[in-house]
C-alpha cells in the first residue's frame, strides 16, 4: 500500500535535491506539510512530491518543462544565503526576525558575505568624484542610477574580484546607496544613523530604521536579485550587478510597491470605517498594495517583525493605531497579512520621513544582499542563460 506521507530525507530523495531545496518547494506551496504529534520533524504529501518529481521529468521538447519556473517555481539557482521556510526567514541559518532585534547593516553584511573577522567598513568612506555633478530633483533610486556609472569609472579597484576586493567594494556601494537615497557624500556612519540624521527623524527612529534595513537584506531569488546574479555571471564588476538591481528594483510590481502603498496609506489609515473601506476596494477591483504574499499565506515574518518593534517605540502613535486597525480589516474581509511593503510604508508615514524613503531603506538594506549573491555568482563562473520555449510562428 503506498503511504500518502514521506519524511524530509524521503521526499528530497525522491526530489534529487538537497533538504534547503525541499523546504523552498514546502515554503512556495508546492509541496504540502503537515506537523507530526509530539515531533519537531514535519511529514511531505507524497502526492505533491510525486508530482513535482513528473514534472521535473518533463523534458523541454514536450513543452510542458518550466511553465511556471519563473513564476514562483521551482529555485533556478543554488544558493547559501537565504532560506524561507516555515514561515520563516534566514540569512545563512540566522533568523532575519531575530538578527532585526539587535544586529546592524554592516553586521548583518558580514555574516551575508561571510566577512565577518575582516570588517570592510572599517575602511574609510568613499570620496566623490571630481566629474559627479549635483543631481537635483531627482528621486533616490535615480540619483543612484545616475550617479553610480560615473562612481564606477573613477573607482581602480572596482573590477578585483576576490572576495575582499567584493566585500570592499560592496561596503563602499553600500555607503553611496544611502548617501544619495538623502542626496549627501558617503558617511562613515553606520547607515541606520546616517538615514536618521540626515532626514531629521524622531529619536525612536535610529532602532526602527537599524531593523528595517537588516529586514530589506535580501529574499532569495526574487527579480532584482536574480537580475544582479544574470549581470554578474556575464563577469560584469559589482556596480554594474548593483545598478542593474536598482533598476529592478523600482519597478512597481517589486520594490516600487512601497511607493504604492505610500500612495494609498492616507485614504486607508483616515477611514472612520476601515472594513468597509477595505470591502470597497476589493469591489472595484483595486486590490490591497502590501497585503498578501506568495511566500507567507500565513504572514510575512518581516512586517511582523517591523510592525511589533513599532508597536513598542511607538505605543501612542495613532497612525501605529489605524494601521493596526486596517491589518485586522484585511485579514476579516480579505484574508490577506501585511507584507514588509506594507510595514515599510507604514514606518515612513508615522516617522515623518520624507517620501519614497521607504523605498530608499529598502534599497539600501538589499544592496547587502545583492553583494551577496554577485559573490557566488563570481565563484560559479558559469552564464546564466535560459532558453526559451518558442511559440511562435514555425518557419
Amino acid at each position: 500500500m503506498t503511504t500518502p506521507y514521506m519524511t524530509a530525507s524521503e521526499a528530497a530523495a525522491e526530489l534529487g535535491v538537497a533538504l534547503p531545496t525541499l523546504y523552498a518547494y514546502v515554503s512556495r506551496g508546492m509541496i504540502r506539510s503537515e506537523a507530526r504529534a509530539g515531533r519537531r520533524s514535519r511529514l511531505y504529501r507524497a502526492e505533491d512530491v510525486r508530482t513535482l518529481a513528473a514534472r521535473k521529468m518533463v523534458s523541454p521538447a514536450d513543452g510542458a518543462a518550466g511553465d511556471r519556473a519563473l513564476d514562483w517555481g521551482a529555485p533556478l539557482l543554488e544558493s547559501a544565503i537565504t532560506l524561507i521556510a516555515d514561515g520563516r526567514l534566514y540569512y545563512r541559518g540566522r533568523d532575519a526576525a531575530r538578527l532585526a532585534e539587535t544586529a546592524s547593516l554592516e553586521t548583518v553584511a558580514g555574516l551575508v558575505w561571510e566577512r565577518a573577522e575582516d570588517d570592510p567598513f572599517a575602511a574609510p568612506p568613499p570620496e566623490v568624484p571630481d566629474g559627479l555633478p549635483p543631481l537635483p530633483g531627482l528621486r533616490p533610486l535615480d540619483r543612484c542610477l545616475a550617479a553610480l556609472p560615473i562612481v564606477a569609472a573613477t573607482d581602480p579597484a572596482q573590477h578585483n574580484l576576490t572576495p575582499a576586493g567584493i566585500a570592499a567594494t560592496g561596503a563602499g556601494l553600500v555607503r553611496w546607496v544611502a548617501a544619495l537615497a538623502v542626496d549627501d557624500d558617503p558617511d562613515r556612519r553606520p547607515a541606520h544613523r546616517y538615514l536618521a540624521e540626515s532626514w531629521n527623524a524622531p529619536p525612536a527612529a535610529d532602532e526602527l530604521i537599524r531593523a528595517a534595513l537588516v529586514l530589506c537584506v535580501d529574499h532569495e531569488l526574487n527579480a532584482s536579485t536574480f537580475t544582479v546574479r544574470c549581470v554578474a555571471s556575464t563577469g560584469a564588476g559589482p556596480y554594474g550587478a548593483v545598478m542593474a538591481g536598482l533598476a529592478a528594483l523600482q519597478g512597481p510590481r517589486h520594490g516600487g510597491l512601497t511607493e504604492r502603498v505610500a500612495a494609498a496609506l492616507p485614504a486607508l489609515l483616515e477611514a472612520s470605517d476601515p472594513t468597509a473601506v477595505v470591502a470597497d476596494r476589493l469591489r472595484r477591483g483595486d486590490g490591497l498594495p502590501g497585503f498578501g504574499h506568495p511566500l507567507y499565506p500565513d504572514g510575512d515574518p518581516r512586517a511582523e517583525a517591523l510592525l511589533a518593534m513599532m508597536r513598542r517605540a511607538l505605543p501612542d502613535h495613532p497612525d501605529i493605531a489605524a494601521g493596526l486597525r486596517l491589518i485586522k480589516a484585511a485579514k476579516a474581509v480579505a484574508g490577506q497579512p501585511p507584507t514588509i511593503d506594507f510595514a515599510l510604508g507604514l514606518l515612513e508615514r508615522a516617522l515623518g520621513l520624507p517620501a519614497g524613503s521607504a523605498l530608499s531603506i529598502f534599497a539600501v538594506g538589499r544592496t547587502v544582499g545583492w553583494i551577496g549573491h554577485a559573490m557566488e555568482q563570481y565563484r560559479d563562473s558559469r552564464l546564466i542563460r535560459p532558453r526559451a520555449r518558442y511559440v511562435g510562428a514555425h518557419p
